[in-house]
C-alpha cells in the first residue's frame, strides 16, 4: 500500500461526547426528545444530515438541526474529542515508512482541519479531506473518487481505514482496500456486510497488517 487514508471520527479520534451532546443540543432546541448520548452513537461517522433526517422525518427540519448542531459544536463539541490511544504510534511508524497518509473524513473540512490542529497530527498527513458545509462530498465514495484524483494515488495501491460501512462502501466503490476497524462506532458485522476486506481490533492491528 503506497497511499493509506484514515477517516477521522471513530478512527483516529473517538467524538463521542461532543457529537452527542451537540446532537441532543440540536433536538432540544427543535423541542423535540433528546435520546442519552449512549443512544445516539449510531450517528457517529454517517453524514449528519441524513442521521437528523432519520430522526425527524423532515428535510427542513434536518436542515435546522445542522445548523443548530453546528451552533453548539463549533466552538464546544469540537474539543469534547480524543485521539484514540496507540494511534500516533502506528502513523509515526507508517509516515517513517514512506506512505503517503491522508484523512478522508465526511466531517466538514473547516471542522477536519481544526480537529488535527488541535491534537498536533498535522505532520502526519499530506492532506485532509472532507467535506464541505452544504454537504458537497459528504458521501464517502464521492470523497475518496476526489481524494484520489487530487492525490494521483493508484486506487489498487491505496487503502481506507474507518470503522463504519460508509467507508467500506467508498473504498470498495473506487476499488480501494477496505480495512475495517474494531474499536471505534461500527459493528463487526456493519463492517463485513459493508464489503471489508480486512478487520483490526486495535489500532496496532493496522501496522500489522499494513506491514
Amino acid at each position: 500500500m503506497d497511499a493509506i487514508f484514515f477517516d477521522l471520527d471513530g478512527t483516529l479520534t473517538d467524538p463521542k461526547i461532543g457529537i452527542t451532546r451537540s446532537i441532543r443540543h440540536a433536538l432540544v432546541e427543535l423541542d423535540r426528545a433528546a435520546p442519552p448520548e449512549d443512544e445516539l452513537t449510531w450517528c457517529i461517522g454517517p453524514p449528519l444530515h441524513g442521521s437528523f433526517q432519520t430522526m425527524l422525518g423532515r428535510d427542513d427540519l434536518a436542515d435546522r438541526a445542522v445548523s443548530l448542531y453546528r451552533e453548539r459544536f463549533a466552538d464546544i463539541g469540537i474539543f469534547e474529542n480524543s485521539v484514540y490511544p496507540g494511534v500516533t504510534d502506528i502513523l509515526s511508524a507508517l509516515r517513517a515508512s514512506g506512505r503517503r497518509l491522508f484523512v478522508a473524513t465526511s466531517k466538514p473540512a473547516v471542522y477536519a482541519e481544526r480537529i488535527i490542529d488541535h491534537f498536533d497530527l498535522r505532520g502526519y498527513f499530506e492532506r485532509v479531506f472532507g467535506s464541505e458545509l452544504d454537504g458537497t462530498r459528504a458521501d464517502k465514495t464521492e470523497l475518496l473518487d476526489y481524494a484520489l484524483k487530487s492525490t494521483g494515488a493508484d486506487p489498487q495501491r491505496a487503502a481506507m481505514i474507518g470503522d463504519r460501512r460508509h467507508d467500506m462502501i467508498g473504498a470498495r466503490n473506487n476499488r480501494m482496500t477496505a480495512i475495517g476497524v474494531l474499536y471505534g462506532y461500527g459493528s463487526e458485522a456493519e463492517l463485513v456486510d459493508a464489503g471489508a476486506h480486512h478487520l483490526c481490533a486495535a489500532p496496532r492491528a493496522v501496522l500489522e497488517h499494513i506491514g
